[in-house]
């Protein structure tokens, strides 16, 4: 069963803005016709069971599979989320260890005074090269 609506009329129906309706009509996906004024009616079908414009059966279950694929992709994010923190927690405490690491071979670089440890048992460290002073993680990165 065919209703024939005005456009404001089937905004209302159909649940969206006249502006709307007006670009459907202009694109051709809502059936419409024109009487002899010159005035827009919008034809709707009218399901007789359910008292709906245009509701099918099988809009329930594109609907339902909507839903579904919503709800894995939620959970997917979720998901995402928590390894994105996990790996900023890992990054932000690796990044509190490099000084931590860079702090030895700092000790080594620096000269030792001998007055420092009067009665120290070990031996002066030996002189490094310079290429052999610069951390590993530097190195890594190529960052000298």
């Amino acid at each position: 069963m065919n209703e024939r609506l005005t456009v404001p009329e089937a905004a209302r129906v159909l649940g969206i803005s006249e502006g709307a309706v007006r670009q459907r009509l202009q694109r051709g996906s809502l059936p419409h016709e024109k009487d002899e004024d010159g005035r827009v009616y919008v034809v709707l079908s009218r399901d007789n069971d359910e008292q709906t414009y245009g509701h099918t059966p099988q809009d329930d279950r594109i609907v339902e599979i909507l839903e579904s694929q919503n709800a894995f992709l939620r959970q997917q994010l979720e998901q995402e989320r928590e390894a994105n923190r996990e790996n900023r927690r890992l990054l932000a405490a690796a990044l509190e260890r490099i000084p931590e690491l860079e702090a030895p071979s700092a000790a080594r670089e620096s000269p030792e005074m001998p007055s420092e440890e009067p009665h120290s048992t070990h031996a002066p460290p030996e002189q490094q090269e310079p290429s052999q002073r610069r951390s590993w993680w530097r190195a890594f990165f190529g960052l000298e």
